[in-house]
């Protein structure tokens, strides 16, 4: 029912900033620089492309900056990685390498550094076999960067974690007949990004004290739509063995393009850079002879970034994927935030100037489901919301994420063991954008706080006692998972396995998890996917 290409902002207004952060979030600044304490000798790890050495930090090791393909430039942009070159000399693996191309924004540093193929191990030892969690970020495929992760408290549970940067935007997800016509795997090249940092993650993460075949990927958002592309991948196959999404299931709901849509978006690409004409090698020339702004440039009229139908890397839309079985069947932690929406709500009324009004509430909605807003407002009347800016964000978290969430538990709990949540804590620090007219309750990217230690920028805020007690079970949650395939240990509540009969979700919400089953009537479920 909604029209993924037209804005959710004021009617008559220019795009609003979600256009482009569908799925979005990250942290808006790199790592803040903390307390090292540096040993000298600490342990020289041998990988397969050479030596590395990093840095101790209060305990965990950490080797930063370690490439895992060769830099994506010249003749390799819009190609599938390659290995990088081998090294003999150790590489100094104590800094934070290059991130990947992206304009400056809310959520991200800019960048312009095409060679930004690099991961991060963090591990409490590097002997012994943990289990591994390597973090996809989020950032709408368009924006971000691993390093805005501090992965402390999650390896002080029992794992190693591995973040990872891949190609985004243009650079990372970009079909065009000329490229495509090459003879290589096309389009989702920053989904083979991921997969070939899993490929050196099972060469090498041995070393590091970790077990390859207990291998988990997560991510939020893009990250989680991420997870769910590489769930329904045939090229991820045996790659990992446990999956956890957040609030990634806004895939399902838009549908992702085929290869013949994505062409369709390149073409005119390729003809706004003046790539026309001469052959297909000679526009694929010319696309790779194209400034890295130029591009970036070309991004701002792009409605979404999304993984691409390719026939290759995505055989196949992620319900379909799912409802069949033909997916990498591993078990699957699921979930998303109660109020997912209201953060870019703040960013396309309240941050743009004032709240959403009454007035301006149909005309919003019609812009945002067309034909549909009669039956949708009569579903979300203003009179059941504290303000016009609550309701229309109830009006998009539902079909956008909640709903979408549910069906992909649905269609995949009859295959493989999967686990669905809910993100509840109505009183979340919001530690990104500052206040607004309404509260921001627990918005898109909330829980990230929870699992991880956030740069300190922004408006920083302090976890409650009873806060700190959720996060501590989220963590347990997430690193028993990682380790056993379910979440459930004597030191967290029970989290039932997901069924269609019971509809039974875990509530994340301080101090302690609980069992919620109105999951569907509270976000309107029956309403949206009848």
């Amino acid at each position: 029912m909604m029209n993924r290409h037209n804005g959710t902002t004021r009617a008559g207004s220019r795009p609003g900033l979600s256009k482009t952060l569908l799925g979005l979030f990250v942290v808006c600044a790199a790592m803040a620089g903390s307390a090292v304490s540096a040993i000298a000798n600490s342990k020289v790890v041998i990988t397969d492309n050479g030596p590395v050495k990093g840095i101790v930090v209060h305990g965990i090791h950490e080797f930063l900056g370690i490439p895992y393909a060769a830099p994506p430039v010249g003749d390799l942009r819009w190609t599938p990685p390659e290995a990088p070159a081998p090294w003999v000399s150790t590489l100094d693996a104590t800094k934070f390498a290059n991130h990947c191309p992206q304009v400056a924004s809310f959520f991200g540093i800019a960048s312009l550094t095409e060679d930004c193929l690099y991961l991060n191990v963090f591990t409490a030892r590097t002997d012994g076999r943990r289990p591994v969690m390597v973090w996809i970020h989020g950032g709408s495929l368009l924006v971000g960067e691993s390093d805005s992760y501090d992965p402390t408290q999650l390896v002080e549970d029992g794992v190693v974690v591995v973040t990872i940067n891949y190609r985004l935007g243009l650079l990372g997800f970009f079909a065009e007949p000329a490229l495509d016509a090459e003879p290589h795997l096309l389009a989702n090249y920053g989904l083979m990004d991921q997969q070939f940092a899993l490929q050196w993650v099972q060469r090498n993460i041995a070393a590091f004290g970790g077990d390859p075949n207990r291998v988990t990927i997560f991510g939020e958002s893009a990250g989680g739509l991420s997870v769910l592309s590489n769930l329904a991948s045939p090229t991820a196959a045996g790659l990992f063995q446990r999956a956890i999404v957040e609030s990634g299931a806004y895939g399902i709901s838009l549908g992702l393009p085929t290869l013949s849509e994505g062409e369709t978006a390149g073409s005119a690409v390729a003809t706004a850079l003046g790539c026309t004409g001469g052959g297909k090698a000679a526009v694929a020339a010319c696309l790779r002879s194209q400034s890295v702004a130029d591009i970036l440039g070309q991004e701002a009229s792009i409605s979404n970034v999304l993984t691409i139908v390719d026939g290759q890397v995505l055989t196949q839309q992620l319900a379909n994927a799912f409802g069949s079985g033909a997916f990498n069947q591993v078990p699957v932690i699921d979930g998303s935030n109660h109020d997912e929406y209201r953060l870019f709500v703040a960013l396309d009324f309240d941050l743009l100037g004032s709240p959403l009004t009454a007035a301006e509430y149909p005309a919003v909605l019609t812009a945002t489901f067309g034909a549909a807003e009669p039956a949708v407002i009569f579903e979300y009347p203003l009179s059941n919301y504290p303000s016009p800016d609550e309701a229309f964000a109830a009006a998009v978290t539902d079909p956008l994420f909640s709903c979408p969430a549910r069906l992909a538990d649905q269609l995949m709990s009859p295959f493989v063991p999967t686990f669905a949540y809910e993100f509840n804590d109505e009183n979340a620090p919001e530690v990104f954008l500052p206040p607004v007219s309404f509260p921001y309750g627990a918005a898109h990217g909330s829980e990230l706080q929870y699992l991880f230690k956030l740069p300190q920028v922004g408006f920083p805020a302090t976890l409650t006692p009873a806060q700190k007690q959720l996060s501590d079970a989220m963590i347990h949650y997430w690193t028993q998972f990682a380790a056993t395939g379910d979440p459930n240990s004597s030191f967290t509540p029970l989290w039932p396995q997901y069924s269609s009969l019971t509809d039974e979700f875990q509530s994340l919400v301080p101090r302690r998890p609980r069992s919620e089953t109105d999951f569907a009537g509270d976000h309107h479920c029956f309403f949206w996917i009848p």
